[in-house]
C-alpha cells in the first residue's frame, strides 16, 4: 500500500531563532523586517494567539500584539537547518520532493520493510529532527499527497495524524473548503453563495457544476475532495521561480533608490541560488507604487546567472519601461524563473566574467552561513545596513 509523509516544520524561521537564542524562548516572536510597512514571514505560536499569522502587514501585526520581538530573517542559518532536516528524510527514502525550506513530500513505500510502516517511520524523522536541530515538525501519513498535507497541518504543533487507505473521502468530508489548495479569499465567497461549505460538499457536486464556478480546474478539485490523487512524490524537482522582495520604510522617490533596492534584493536571490545549485534564464522586476499600483517586467537572459551583478544588471535594464518620474515606489522585488541546476557551458558568447562572479557568490554564501547574512555585503549598501 502507497505511504506517503507530508512533512512541515512547525513555525520554521521563528523556532530557529527561538532555539538558537534562549532569551526568546517562551516570547512572541516575529520574523520580519523592522519597517512597519514589511511582511511577517513568520510568527512563533506564542504570537499566534494574538492573530499574527505569516503574510501579514507588519504594522498590524505589532498592533494586534504589542509585545511581539521583531527578528531579522537570516535565510543562510535557515538553510543551514533545512539542510540538516532534508539529510534525515533522505536517510528514510530517496523520493523526497522539497516544497520550500522547512516542509517536503515523501514517499515512503519501498522503506516499509525497513523501517515500519508509515506512521512508524514519521515518528523516527520527527525524533531524529528534535534530537538533531532541537526543532519539532508535524507529519501527516497517507495514500496520497493531497491529503497527506491536509493531515499535517490538522494538529499543529508536533501533530502526527494518519489517514488510514480507504478512509480519505471521510477524512476530508467535514473539513472547511479553505484547506484546500487554491480556494482563498477569493474563491471562497464565490462558492459559499452557492451552498458549498466543506470539502465533502465540493465531493458530492457534479463536477460540471464545479467546472461551471471554477473552470477547468473545478474537475481536479472534485477529484481531491474525494480523496482521488496519484501524484507520484517527485524528488529533485527545480523551483518554478527563486525571489526576494521588501516594502520599504519611505517610498523611494528616484531612479537611483529603485536601483539600490534592486541590487540588494539582486544580492538575496543569488545566494539563494548559489546556495541551492540553480541558475536561472529570466529575471522579473516588481514595482509596487504608493497609490498600491502593481506594475511588473521581465528579462531574459542569453544564458542562465547566478550571480549578483549579473541578476542586477537584467533587473536595472527594466527600468526605463516603468513609470519613475514623479513616482513613489513602496516595494521592490525581484524574481527569477526558467530554473535549472545545470551550470551552463562556454559557448562563444559567453562572459569570460561569469565563472569568477560565480565564485565570488559561493564565497560570499559561506561567510553568511557562518557569520550571518550581514557577514559581507557590497559598499553601495553600506547606506542600507
Amino acid at each position: 500500500m502507497r505511504q506517503i509523509l507530508h512533512i512541515d516544520m512547525d513555525a520554521f524561521y521563528a523556532s530557529v531563532e527561538q532555539n538558537d537564542d534562549p532569551a526568546l524562548r517562551g516570547k512572541p516572536v516575529v520574523v520580519g523586517g523592522p519597517s512597519r510597512r514589511g511582511v511577517v514571514c513568520a510568527a512563533s505560536y506564542e504570537a499566534r494567539p494574538f492573530g499574527v499569522h505569516s503574510a501579514m502587514p507588519m504594522g498590524e501585526a505589532l498592533r494586534l500584539c504589542p509585545k511581539a520581538i521583531v527578528v531579522a530573517p537570516r535565510m543562510a542559518r535557515y538553510a543551514e537547518v533545512s539542510g540538516i532536516v532534508f539529510e534525515i528524510f533522505g536517510r528514510f527514502t530517496p523520493l523526497v520532493e522539497g516544497l520550500s525550506l522547512d516542509e517536503a513530500f515523501l514517499d515512503v513505500t519501498r522503506s516499509q520493510s525497513l523501517f515500519g510502516d508509515g506512521a512508524a517511520i514519521a515518528r523516527q524523522i520527527k525524533d531524529a529532527v528534535r534530537r538533531e536541530t532541537g526543532l519539532v515538525a508535524s507529519a501527516g501519513v497517507a495514500s496520497s499527497k493531497f491529503v497527506a498535507k491536509i493531515a499535517s497541518d490538522l494538529k499543529k504543533p508536533d501533530a502526527l495524524v494518519v489517514v488510514p487507505a480507504g478512509e480519505e473521502a471521510r477524512f476530508l468530508d467535514p473539513l472547511p473548503m479553505e484547506r484546500m489548495w487554491g480556494i482563498g479569499n477569493k474563491t471562497a465567497p464565490r462558492l459559499r453563495e452557492v451552498g458549498l461549505r466543506t470539502i465533502g460538499d465540493l465531493a458530492r457536486s457534479d463536477p460540471r457544476r464545479l467546472t461551471g464556478l471554477l473552470g477547468s480546474w473545478g474537475r481536479e478539485v472534485h477529484a481531491l475532495a474525494r480523496g482521488d490523487d496519484d501524484r507520484d512524490v517527485v524528488p529533485d524537482v527545480a523551483p518554478k521561480s527563486i525571489g526576494s522582495e521588501e516594502t520599504h520604510e519611505y517610498d523611494l522617490t528616484s531612479r537611483e533608490a529603485v536601483a539600490e533596492s534592486l541590487l540588494d534584493r539582486a544580492s538575496h536571490v543569488a545566494q539563494r541560488l548559489v546556495r541551492e545549485g540553480y541558475w536561472a534564464r529570466v529575471v522579473t522586476v516588481k514595482l509596487k507604487y504608493a497609490d498600491f499600483t502593481l506594475l511588473t517586467r521581465r528579462a531574459s537572459l542569453s544564458e542562465a546567472v547566478s550571480d549578483t551583478q549579473s541578476l542586477y544588471e537584467a533587473a536595472c535594464g527594466t527600468l526605463d519601461r516603468f513609470p519613475l518620474d514623479g513616482e513613489r515606489v513602496r516595494l521592490v522585488g525581484i524574481s527569477t524563473s526558467e530554473i535549472t541546476d545545470v551550470a551552463p557551458g562556454p559557448t562563444l558568447f559567453s562572459d569570460p566574467a561569469a565563472s569568477k562572479r560565480r565564485k565570488l557568490e559561493e564565497l560570499v554564501n559561506d561567510v553568511a552561513v557562518r557569520y550571518g547574512d550581514v557577514g559581507i555585503t557590497r559598499a553601495t549598501l553600506l547606506r542600507q545596513k
